[in-house]
């Protein structure tokens, strides 16, 4: 085959083609047949087509993504890296860093927790109770040259609530980790405390890390409270719908 496709196919043929051929294909095999299809493949309006019509698209509309080849790969792979995130599986993926008072357990709320996120959540005790898990990026399919070289938006986000009738405590920390588990960044917001006879609506905790810098191998995802009455059973904080997710950086 001639080195000229412009000769023997027309590039709008060829862009149809990359289109309907696997990402990874059109990265690592298309674009090194020859100039012009390196050049196709490395323009954004490949990748935004194909985001278009796989339905991948900016939360924001009007701040378009600046690359948007990343953006594809990004949005495709996105999902919560959190296990049993909603206590639908008891306490499988979670290890118990603390279980005073009498202890975690799990409860079903009467309404809809917001978001439409179930009923089922998680619910602390008098004491402190904390739980955590440890995401390993390779194993989740990030590996360490995508990590480093583009550092992309890691979004926490975690939904807790007080019961009405007795005081409580929520706190969360999240730290980026690397390979020796030395911590490289962290977020540690301050602790928040409801009072007896509080509204009982539930709140959502977000935090997006942004230029983290390279090295990030791991996140560990720590959070929990207590009941601040000492009641005995399960009047503390409750938790659930945690999330962490590497997200498209469209919107910096």
């Amino acid at each position: 085959m001639s080195t000229d496709l412009q000769t023997d196919f027309p590039l709008a043929v060829v862009e149809e083609i990359l289109l309907n051929l696997p990402a990874q294909q059109v990265i690592r095999v298309c674009r090194l047949v020859c100039h012009e299809w390196k050049e196709l493949v490395d323009s954004a309006a490949l990748w935004k087509e194909r985001c278009r019509r796989e339905g991948l698209l900016p939360c924001n509309p009007s701040r378009p993504p600046a690359n948007w080849w990343m953006f594809y790969f990004l949005a495709k792979k996105q999902r919560n890296l959190l296990k049993n995130p909603s206590a639908e599986e008891e306490f499988h993926g979670w290890e118990i860093v603390e279980n005073d008072g009498d202890c975690w357990a799990i409860d079903t709320s009467q309404k809809t927790i917001p978001n439409n996120i179930g009923t089922k959540y998680f619910v602390t005790s008098y004491e402190l109770c904390l739980k955590q898990q440890l995401i390993n990026l390779e194993e989740e399919g990030y590996s360490s040259a995508f990590m480093d070289q583009l550092q992309p938006d890691i979004k926490i986000t975690d939904w807790y609530a007080a019961r009405c009738d007795c005081g409580s405590q929520y706190e969360i920390c999240v730290e980026l980790l690397d390979q020796k588990g030395e911590v490289i960044s962290t977020f540690q917001p301050e602790k928040v405390f409801f009072q007896q006879w509080n509204t009982g609506l539930w709140s959502e905790m977000t935090h997006v890390f942004k230029d983290y810098g390279p090295g990030v191998r791991f996140i560990r995802f720590t959070h929990g409270g207590m009941d601040t009455q000492y009641w005995a059973g399960w009047y503390g904080i409750r938790v659930t719908n945690s999330s962490v997710e590497i997200c498209p950086a469209a919107e910096r």
